[in-house]
């Protein structure tokens, strides 16, 4: 009986190195959202496998079997709400995840900071994939739009597209492949996020100070498990009013409507996470520099690890680029706000100038490492 519980002690060693962390004393709140999306990303896998038992990847079936799954099965509306709410909730964290390690230019860990990114385009990938899947209006037209913009792509652009629909146009076929996909990615964010994690251990978590404090830390359990506790519970509460309440208050009217390729919504627009880089997207005329903006929009950010580490890395002290940062942060804002809006007359003007106005802003980023250090509050 006793050999049985050896199995665990590889587990229990990881437990113990995690709760015996090494932590800054100075971390933030901020610096909880980690472990939020670690509880999302959970949240989401499990969630994920019970609906998995009772959808049909078929297009005859699948908005049939969504409803099915809300109306019919035990609880299904709870574990539907959650998963589809848990959504905005997870990119929110990841989100603020990303824009607390821009701020405190926590990007100088490269490896960590890449495989962070790595983790921000699968997660859009992902969710871009699970909304195709209920099968309704605004879901297949999501899917006609974005995967034929692949077809811009010089000489292979084409083929891909006619792989990704299995066919000429978006059909069931396509359904199975984003099914796939949307149950296999899940596990390899998991899988990413683990190296994620390894990476973070062995270079030591980043704080607001911005410098090495490797001889000023204290231990992660209990001083730190305590905030995440309390950030899991705040989460759940939002999370709990959400679902309870009006679980249906992020979700567009449109996809209630069964996908019909023969009417085309008067207006197309994606969940409010995808919003920003739609935005920018259709900011530009020409179709492939439109799909180069949508990638760059994000692989920009694979590039900040190249600026040149000062003494002080926190923007805290640093006066020009808290201005950056709160620059790009309301044009994100913005964007969201843009990407919901029709292509018409003001948003399109709107649109296009703060698109020029993102990649302009990290331009601005890059020429702050040559500015005197001493520039501080």
């Amino acid at each position: 009986m006793f050999k049985r519980y050896r199995l665990l002690n590889p587990v229990l060693k990881i437990i113990r190195s995690v709760l015996d962390l090494a932590a800054p004393k100075n971390i933030s709140s901020l610096w909880r959202f980690g472990s939020l999306l670690g509880v999302c990303l959970i949240t989401q896998i499990l969630t994920g496998l019970f609906l998995a038992i009772y959808f049909a990847s078929d297009i005859t079936l699948a908005f049939d079997s969504a409803v099915y799954i809300s109306r019919d099965v035990n609880y299904g509306w709870l574990i539907r709400a959650i998963h589809a709410n848990r959504a905005s909730i997870f990119f929110i964290c990841l989100y603020v995840h990303t824009g607390r390690g821009l701020y405190y230019r926590s990007f100088h860990y490269i490896e960590v900071w890449s495989i962070g990114i790595t983790l921000l385009l699968l997660t859009i990938i992902t969710a871009f994939l699970g909304y195709v899947l209920p099968w309704g209006q605004i879901s297949y037209w999501a899917a006609t739009v974005i995967t034929n913009l692949v077809s811009s792509v010089p000489y292979v652009g084409t083929d891909v597209v006619s792989w990704l629909w299995g066919g000429f146009s978006v059909s069931n076929a396509t359904l199975v492949r984003f099914y796939a996909f949307h149950f296999l990615f899940p596990f390899l964010i998991a899988a990413l996020s683990l190296i994620h994690i390894l990476y973070l251990h062995q270079e030591g978590s980043s704080n607001p100070l911005g410098i090495n404090s490797s001889n000023d830390t204290i231990k992660f359990h209990p001083y730190f498990t305590t905030k995440d506790l309390f950030g899991f519970f705040i989460i759940w509460l939002i999370l709990g009013i959400i679902v309870l309440f009006s679980p249906n208050l992020l979700i567009d009217p449109e996809n209630f409507i069964p996908a019909n390729p023969l009417v085309t919504p008067t207006h197309i627009q994606p969940e409010w996470y995808f919003l920003p880089i739609y935005a920018i997207l259709r900011s530009i005329p020409n179709k492939l520099g439109g799909v180069i903006g949508l990638i760059m929009s994000i692989a920009i950010l694979y590039f900040l690890p190249l600026y040149i580490k000062p003494t002080f890395r926190s923007s805290a002290f640093n006066i020009i680029n808290q201005l950056v940062f709160w620059a790009i942060t309301a044009r994100f804002t913005i964007l969201i706000w843009i990407g919901s809006k029709p292509v018409e007359t003001p948003y399109e003007g709107i649109g296009i100038t703060f698109t020029v106005i993102y990649f302009f802003l990290f331009l601005i980023l890059a020429y702050t490492r040559k500015l005197p250090n001493n520039i501080l509050i």
